[in-house]
């Protein structure tokens, strides 16, 4: 019984110090706990524990996520994608990207890098500098819908 109450507290001080460096999504926490050996048992009530304390709450990490990634800026379609690979619950990620959509315009953030990005973009000839500016605006996460409608306003 000791045995296990050391592997608890030291996988809850190793869950800590993951969780100062930044908020982590319950299934991120899980692996990195299980890559270090912890039993399913001490994982559990370690995840339990820091659910119970609020530590732990998919919820607020999507919120504090998307934040943080919209100020980058990116789509919301990476920012989907990346919190699916966090482990977040889909239903999760739509009702808090839902929340975001009310006052996000995504097309108006589209404009915005275009015009920070035309500068990067002089000199070259017309078509090139608008692949060039539809291939970043695609990896940043954007919609090719809402890329090729920006882009045809130029």
């Amino acid at each position: 019984m000791e045995h296990r109450d050391t592997d608890r507290q030291r996988a809850l001080a190793y869950a800590f110090l993951l969780l100062k460096f930044r908020l982590r999504s319950e299934s991120e926490l899980r692996l990195r706990l299980k890559n270090k050996s912890f039993t399913h048992g001490v994982i559990q009530a370690t995840v339990d524990f820091l659910k119970l304390k609020k530590f732990l709450d998919d919820d607020y990490f999507a919120k504090a996520w998307i934040s943080s990634r919209l100020k980058k800026p990116l789509g919301l379609r990476r920012i989907r994608q990346e919190l699916r690979q966090k482990g977040i619950e889909k239903s999760i990620i739509e009702d808090q990207i839902g929340k975001v959509k009310e006052d996000y315009c995504e097309e108006d953030v589209i404009r915005r890098i275009i015009k920070e990005r035309s500068s990067k973009n002089r000199g070259l000839a017309p078509q090139k500098a608008k692949r060039r500016l539809y291939a970043y605006l695609l990896r940043r996460g954007f919609t090719p819908g809402s890329v090729i409608e920006a882009i045809r306003q130029l």
